[in-house]
């Protein structure tokens, strides 16, 4: 594929993957009865203002290019945890889909998060 499509595919997965995880944060934080009720019937209602705000804090990171990798971390390890969550509470995993577009928007955008660089295979070897 060309790198102009890759770029323009990589930007349209980035686009969705922010405005899904920060709108979530934005529908938690008002208190849309859609969003919370699922989060107080699994136990974390009092934590509802710190979540929404990791929303868009870690969607802003992964937005962002020079903490692209950071928010990428950081929506993994939460996405991760709903699933988990999820899971324990006999719930739908609803978490997979964001986390499944974080990856590929990730490895779209910056193919080193996943694959080593010729570079960090030599760094592996002297150490």
């Amino acid at each position: 594929m060309k790198p102009n499509i890759i770029k323009i595919i990589s930007t349209i997965f980035t686009v969705v993957v922010t405005i899904l995880i920060a709108g979530g944060g934005i529908a938690i934080l008002s208190g849309s009865k859609g969003a919370t009720k699922g989060l107080i019937d699994m136990g974390v209602g009092d934590y509802l203002t710190l979540l929404g705000i990791m929303h868009i804090v870690f969607a802003i990171l992964f937005i962002y290019p020079k903490t692209s990798r950071l928010g990428f971390l950081l929506l993994c390890c939460y996405l991760g945890g709903a699933i988990a969550t999820e899971l324990s509470h006999g719930q739908k995993l609803e978490a997979i889909f964001p986390l499944i577009l974080v990856w590929i928007a990730a490895f779209l955008r910056d193919r080193h998060i996943f694959l080593p660089t010729h570079q960090q295979k030599e760094t592996n070897k002297e150490v």
